[in-house]
């Protein structure tokens, strides 16, 4: 296995698929990440050279990736809680944060639904 941004990615598959298994990496960044580096999308990881993985991992660098980004997102989520914006709100009672309605869905966010006993 290949470890870029502390992340082992998977050996079989296409390097800009198997990219986007890491935390902040999608299919867009994947694609740009290669083309700085200069490496082809189809080939498979298995077959990265040693100077390829490194000039990918520079490139990669360049990012917020992982732990970093993952820290930044739940810092912005507690500042929205600590102003009590209506965001936080949304966040602090675990209700859509965007819009969404909530009278007949949003079961993924809400959780199982609660008997109600008399």
């Amino acid at each position: 296995m290949a470890r870029i941004a502390g992340v082992d990615i998977p050996r079989n598959k296409r390097v800009v698929v198997a990219l986007t298994y890491i935390y902040g990496i999608g299919t867009t960044t994947a694609k740009e990440i290669l083309a700085k580096s200069e490496v082809s999308e189809d080939t498979r990881v298995s077959d990265l050279t040693n100077d390829e993985l490194d000039t990918i991992r520079r490139v990669t660098g360049e990012y917020k990736l992982e732990g970093d980004l993952r820290r930044d997102v739940s810092m912005d989520i507690a500042r929205l809680k600590e102003i009590g914006s209506y965001r936080g709100y949304r966040h602090r009672r675990n209700l859509p944060v965007r819009g969404q309605k909530t009278k007949n869905n949003a079961r993924t966010r809400k959780g199982p639904k609660r008997s109600i006993t008399n």
